[in-house]
């Protein structure tokens, strides 16, 4: 977006100037600034807009609390957005979905129990037609025990794969919040080497913090331990069906049993397979990133609007983009 920005406005400044020489004479006049104080002294960092709370021992230990650090630095949206999908998060993997878990164990313990009953019953029956009931009973009960451990996998996958992305947002709060007290301090806008960034950046995170992009590398790292532990998860899941389907094959067990759980075994793979493209694009694209941030380091001044006096005649409005 940066770049596009800039493409635009430049595109516009050099029609502007090609349109008529009374625009250049006032690019000239104004040296790259308005004139106007109240213009010329304007933030131009609103995001991490100076504040002063400058400690950053106090910084790093407000930052072991959801959005503790941009709080503390008076970064109160942010804070509050941090603050409120922690919450939620936690909630969800350390309430919820034990909730969830428990309530499965309570249910399955009496098909358990009924399992249980009959391998001993199987062993001490003599006759054919008792242990073929048997065997029919049993199976009945187990296929309800295994229906219940599916759901308690595929569950137990979701909850870590959440976990993993509590604690990347965690990560972007407590490196966005150093972040802030690095800007707080001071903001160096001199034009930095794009091949050092690059090569930094081969190293996630690195590339960003040479840019001095605090922010970024914390969602880079959000997003890389999100996806890496999605995959591990994932690929837990696959083991966990493969396994079922070669006991189903064992026991001969119908066409139709063995197709539903091929069927959710491609569905995982198809799962991690997505998730190690994104982890392998949110890194050549965190590369990409550094490479335009250090061009584009010292792009940062603000864009001036003001009325001048044309003296060829009547006002002219300015539109003027610092380099």
């Amino acid at each position: 977006m940066d770049f596009l920005f800039k493409w635009t406005v430049s595109i516009f400044l050099t029609l502007s100037v090609f349109a008529g020489p009374g625009f250049a004479e006032d690019l000239t006049l104004v040296q790259g600034k308005t004139g106007i104080e109240a213009l010329d002294t304007l933030a131009t960092h609103e995001w991490d807009i100076a504040t002063k709370r400058k400690s950053l021992p106090l910084t790093l230990i407000w930052s072991v609390l959801p959005g503790g650090a941009q709080f503390y630095s008076e970064h109160y949206v942010r804070g509050g957005f941090l603050v409120g999908i922690e919450l939620a998060l936690v909630y969800e993997v350390f309430f919820n979905k034990v909730f969830q878990q428990n309530r499965r164990f309570e249910m399955a313990r009496p098909w358990q129990d009924s399992v249980s009953f009959y391998n001993t019953a199987i062993k001490s029956a003599n006759d054919l037609d008792e242990l073929t009931s048997l065997y029919s009973s049993r199976a009945h009960f187990a296929d309800k025990v295994r229906s219940l451990s599916d759901r308690k996998m595929e569950e137990e996958d979701l909850r870590k794969a959440e976990l993993a992305w509590l604690v990347g947002l965690h990560a972007y709060g407590v490196i966005d919040g150093f972040g802030i007290w690095w800007n707080n301090r001071n903001r160096n806008v001199e034009l930095k080497s794009s091949k050092k960034a690059a090569l930094f950046a081969l190293v996630p995170g690195l590339g960003q913090m040479y840019n001095e992009e605090f922010g970024k590398a914390g969602l880079l790292y959000m997003g890389l331990i999100g996806a890496v532990t999605s995959v591990n998860t994932s690929q837990q899941v696959i083991e966990y069906y493969l396994k079922r389907r070669r006991l189903l094959v064992a026991e001969n067990r119908s066409i139709t049993e063995i197709e539903g759980v091929s069927e959710r075994i491609t569905y995982y793979r198809k799962n991690r397979n997505q998730y190690i493209w994104g982890a392998s694009l949110i890194y050549l694209y965190s590369i990409g990133d550094a490479f335009v941030d250090a061009m584009m380091s010292d792009f940062d001044n603000p864009i001036h609007f003001a009325l001048l006096p044309n003296f060829g005649g009547g006002l002219q409005a300015s539109f003027l983009l610092e380099f």
